[in-house]
């Protein structure tokens, strides 16, 4: 991973810190002085940091801030290494490609009184021809050199008698006549970025036509699994962010969904602790919308707040001070399967058992999930609570969760036990109550 990063700035002629370049290098300078036993854990160590290095590109690169985005390129980034860890952990998908279609032009884009102000995306493999040059003693920093002269955001490397050029220039055909010179081109490609810009301008303009039939409020939250999916957006989401453990969406994410509930105030369950800052700076780069994050850790939090919510009790600090008060008796336990050994003093815990916790507490550690369950019920005191509602995960087949509600409904009379099939990773069960 370091050579990588060596690569990539040796490949830009002009590194500018902001885009991809940085937040590879962020990502992998975290992981200086750990030691994962597996690639899982690698990459559940390098993922957080390549997404918080992209949330900050914004700070470290003007446009990206006057936009109000972050880096495409370091956001391509986070995808690629986030598809290695599924396909690590076997949820990659089978996906059956179409073929491909031309790309349509917006004409009204680019008119005859347009100008031309960001230039051409230019880029092309230029074959070097012996007829030419000396492939052999082809000075390729002089070469990049000619090329920073008469463009910029230059890319440029020889692999062979091939020569790879990415450049932003006004006039592509004077880049295009000289580099002949040295060779004959195999692919070329050049794109009008002004037309590509103004498109963005377009669409900014439907979005503040949209301005006028905006609702008074929105809601957004944060889930993983389809069930889950389905229970909030049962509950009045209009939204629901894929994410979760080890699983953040990104700053953009989160924006993207903000703007789509289309609300004059948008209230923002994340579900996560660690997304709460996240979800905190998307709301920055939304000037145009109140957006109001409800400080939700778990899942738990979530549901309780948002089944509860009721946004005509007062203005907005009212109905925010009403959630976070409503989120301070719930009770959310996981269960999952344990990676490691680790002794806490009260309970031994065995790499492969299944632990039942709340937070950064561990409470059992057993053979089978589900007697981890019943387990940490017993420790949590759960006959004492109204409601124990149990979220099935993906692991977990439906006889089995069928089973222990039952089970739970016999041994807690008292209590209303309500299963649902949550469909969420890594969490065998998650155990709420109120």
């Amino acid at each position: 991973m370091e050579q990588g990063v060596e690569e990539a700035y040796g490949a830009v002629s002009k590194p500018v810190e902001g885009t991809i370049l940085t937040v590879c290098r962020e990502g992998v300078e975290k992981l200086h002085g750990k030691r994962p036993e597996t690639f899982e854990e690698l990459f559940d160590i390098l993922l957080p940091e390549l997404r918080r290095s992209l949330e900050n590109t914004p700070e470290k690169l003007d446009v990206l801030k006057e936009a109000g985005v972050v880096d495409s390129g370091g956001a391509g980034l986070v995808y690629i290494t986030q598809g290695m860890r599924d396909g690590l952990s076997g949820e990659f998908q089978s996906v059956t490609a179409g073929g491909a279609s031309a790309q349509k032009v917006d004409l009204n884009a680019f008119t005859e009184d347009s100008e031309l102000e960001f230039g051409y995306c230019t880029e092309f493999l230029l074959r070097l021809q012996r007829s030419k040059t000396d492939i052999d003693s082809f000075d390729t920093e002089a070469f990049t050199g000619w090329l920073n002269s008469v463009g910029d955001s230059v890319v440029c490397f020889k692999e062979g008698s091939i020569v790879k050029v990415h450049v932003h220039t006004k006039t592509p055909g004077d880049i295009l006549n000289h580099c002949q010179k040295y060779g004959e081109f195999l692919t070329t490609k050049i794109e009008n970025m002004t037309l590509q810009h103004n498109g963005s301008h377009g669409m900014q303009e439907l979005k503040l036509r949209n301005e006028e039939h905006k609702k008074p409020y929105g809601i957004v939250t944060v889930a993983s699994g389809e069930g889950l999916r389905e229970l909030f957006i049962s509950l009045g989401c209009d939204v629901v962010v894929d994410g979760g453990q080890s699983m953040n969406p990104s700053a953009e994410e989160l924006v993207k969904a903000y703007e789509q509930t289309n609300a004059e105030t948008v209230y923002v369950f994340p579900n996560n602790g660690n997304i709460i800052l996240t979800a905190e700076q998307a709301a920055k780069l939304c000037p145009d919308v109140e957006v109001r994050v409800i400080n939700t850790k778990t899942i738990g939090e979530g549901y309780s707040a948002i089944s509860l919510f009721d946004p005509h009790i007062g203005d907005t600090d009212a109905v925010t001070e009403h959630l976070n008060e409503l989120i301070a008796d719930v009770i959310t336990g996981m269960v999952s399967r344990a990676s490691r050994d680790v002794s806490t003093g009260a309970v031994e815990v065995v790499k492969d058992d299944y632990i039942g916790f709340v937070g950064d507490e561990i409470y059992v550690d057993e053979k089978t999930p589900e007697e981890a369950l019943v387990g940490l019920c017993d420790k949590l005191g759960a006959g004492s609570y109204d409601i124990l509602l149990l979220l099935a995960g993906a692991d977990v087949d439906n006889a089995s969760a069928q089973k222990m509600c039952g089970e739970l409904g016999a041994k807690y009379p008292r209590s209303e036990v309500i299963m649902v099939e949550g469909g969420q990773p890594i969490y065998n069960y998650i155990l709420i109550l109120e």
